[in-house]
C-alpha cells in the first residue's frame, strides 16, 4: 500500500468532488422529499459515481478511444447536461416534490456530472495512467472509496440544514444553487470549447 500516492488520490478527488459545495445543490434537490428519500438519493448518487469513476479507472481510455470521444466532449456533454438542471431550479420546476423521482435525482445532476463529473474521471484516469506498483493501484481504488465514503456522510447529514432553513429558506437555496449550477455548466462548456480551440490550433501549425 502506497499511502503518499493514497493521500495524493484523496485530496484530489476530494477538492474535485468538493462535498461541502454539493450540500447546496443537494438540498435544493431535495429539500423538498422525505428524509427517507433524501437519504435514498444521498446513497444512490455516491454508488453510482463510485461505479462510473470505477469503470473509467479501468478502462476509460479504452472506452473514449473506442467511441471516438474526446475529453473536452465529455465536458460540453457534462455543461449542457447541468444547464437544463439549472434551468429547472431557476424557474421553479424542481421545487414540486410530486414531480421528482428519487432515482432521477441521484442520476443526473448529484451522481453525474457532478460527483462523477470530468475533472474527477480524468483525474483518476491521469492517476492509473501513473501507477506502476499494485500497492498504487490499491492505493487509487481505497482513495476512490473514501472520498465517496466522505461525500456521502456530508450529504447524508446534511438534513438538519433543512429543519433549519425551513421551506422559506429552501426556496432561496433552490435559486442560489440554480445560479451555482448555471456557472459551473457555463465554465465546463468554456473548458471544452477552450480545449477544442487548443487542439485545434496545434493541428495546423
Amino acid at each position: 500500500m502506497d499511502w503518499k500516492f493514497f493521500g495524493e488520490v484523496f485530496v484530489t478527488l476530494l477538492v474535485i468532488t468538493d462535498p461541502p459545495g454539493m450540500v447546496p445543490i443537494f438540498l435544493a434537490l431535495t429539500g423538498a422529499l422525505p428524509a427517507r428519500d433524501r437519504h435514498k438519493a444521498a446513497t444512490h448518487a455516491v454508488a453510482l459515481a463510485l461505479g462510473v469513476i470505477a469503470v473509467f479507472a479501468v478502462a476509460g481510455q479504452t472506452i473514449l478511444d473506442y467511441l471516438h470521444i474526446q475529453l473536452p466532449a465529455l465536458q460540453g456533454a457534462g455543461g449542457l447536461l447541468l444547464v437544463l438542471v439549472a434551468l429547472e431550479l431557476l424557474t421553479g420546476k424542481a421545487d414540486d416534490p410530486d414531480q421528482q423521482s428519487t432515482s432521477n435525482i441521484a442520476l443526473v445532476p448529484l451522481g453525474t456530472p457532478l460527483l462523477a463529473g470530468p475533472g474527477a474521471i480524468v483525474a483518476t484516469m491521469l492517476f492509473v495512467q501513473r501507477a506502476e506498483t499494485g500497492g498504487q493501484y490499491l492505493a487509487i481504488g481505497l482513495g476512490i472509496i473514501a472520498v465517496m465514503v466522505a461525500v456521502w456522510l456530508v450529504l447524508r447529514y446534511s438534513g438538519f440544514i433543512v429543519k433549519v432553513l425551513r421551506p422559506g429558506g429552501i426556496e432561496v437555496l433552490t435559486r442560489i444553487a440554480g445560479l451555482l449550477l448555471a456557472a459551473i455548466a457555463v465554465q465546463l462548456m468554456a473548458d471544452s470549447i477552450g480545449a477544442f480551440v487548443e487542439m485545434f490550433t496545434t493541428a495546423h501549425r
